[in-house]
């Protein structure tokens, strides 16, 4: 698709800009950690996670949305073989990967080595834009795979690729954000979406707490699959973000990237 990443990448740095203005004009919670550590390290494993995609196609050429293009021109996956409207389609493929997103964030907290990944993104101290971008380049790298294969199961539109990966970047950052919005506010939004109160539940240091909202766009599926905490039990001001690590390491680049091969 023409210009994709370039559409995709501009998308991306627009909307953290939003929201890193929105959250330092009217911030939810204190920092417990200087945030020019933070951000070098966050942005550090971003710049890793990127060189990591583009190494992955090198031995693999087509990632997600090259894949919805191959499956096309193939007659390959679910939706290559139905003669449905493109709206119906593409709404259904963004569904569909939404869900699977949501199962795949369940999955990577219940199976022991995919936690030992997921943590560096748990770990973090603080709950802000740069947390959503957060994570071991090596998740990341399984995460390409499952949606490549996924998209040749469904065969969907390239458009609805592109489509699903910008609302899911885009409400990541949102639900990420250190934004204190009003209350009315957030209790209509998350009927639909999933809101930064809503998802720093699944920050809280708890087991039984960041094992619940596993949503990043919409909040339908933990409520369908009884996952959905609406409110942390020591109150948003009062809870504890990240794992055990309640120190200075989780700002460490180094110390992130090796965390899942640790001991512990």
């Amino acid at each position: 698709m023409e210009n994709e990443a370039l559409i995709r990448l501009s998308v991306f740095l627009g909307l953290f800009a939003f929201f890193a203005t929105l959250e330092a004009w009217a911030p939810r919670r204190p920092r417990s950690q200087p945030r020019s550590t933070r951000w070098f390290t966050n942005w550090g494993i971003v710049l890793i996670d990127t060189l990591t995609l583009r190494a992955l196609a090198v031995f693999l050429p087509l990632l997600a949305v090259g894949a919805a293009v191959d499956a096309g021109a193939n007659g390959w996956g679910l939706f290559n073989h139905l003669d449905w409207p493109t709206w119906i389609e593409i709404t259904l493929a963004v569904l569909i990967l939404d869900f699977a997103i949501w199962a795949q964030h369940l999955i990577t907290h219940k199976v022991p080595i995919l936690w030992r990944l997921h943590r560096v993104h748990h770990a973090d101290r603080d709950f802000d834009v740069t947390t959503a971008i957060r994570f071991h380049p090596v998740e990341i790298a399984l995460s390409m795979l499952f949606k490549i294969g996924l998209v040749y199961l469904m065969g969907p539109a390239a458009l609805a690729v592109v489509l699903f990966e910008i609302i899911l970047n885009g409400t990541a950052m949102f639900n990420h954000a250190n934004l204190r919005m009003p209350l009315w506010l957030d209790r209509w939004l998350r009927l639909v979406l999933v809101t930064p109160d809503m998802h720093r539940v699944h920050h809280s240091v708890h087991r039984h707490e960041h094992d619940s909202n596993y949503g990043f766009s919409l909040s339908i599926w933990d409520r369908m699959f009884r996952t959905y905490v609406a409110q942390p039990g020591e109150g948003h001001d009062g809870m504890t973000i990240g794992l055990e690590w309640q120190d200075d390491r989780p700002s460490r680049l180094g110390w992130s990237l090796w965390l899942p091969f640790g001991r512990k």
